[in-house]
């Protein structure tokens, strides 16, 4: 099992390094009033990196539960 997850990890690191020697043409970006020049590969890290942040975000609000909600939700017990 450890050897696959090595295995998966240095696969993975190869295909982001094709990617980013394939992505390093400078790419221009307009962002609400400013244009920014940047390498394409650069411009689909941040991406990634907004994408996660938003996505982390996102499931700790939904994973996290009010008080409230925990307590109406929690069974009683009859007698």
């Amino acid at each position: 099992m450890k050897k696959a997850k090595i295995i998966v990890l240095i696969v993975s690191l190869v295909l982001v390094l094709i990617v980013a020697l394939q992505n390093t043409k400078a790419v221009e970006t307009k962002v609400l009033f400013l244009t920014v020049t940047m390498p394409r590969v650069l411009l689909l890290l941040l991406t990634f990196i907004i994408g996660l942040i938003a996505g982390m975000i996102l499931a700790t609000g939904i994973l996290r539960k009010s008080p409230a909600k925990k307590a109406a939700q929690a069974p009683t017990k009859q007698p």
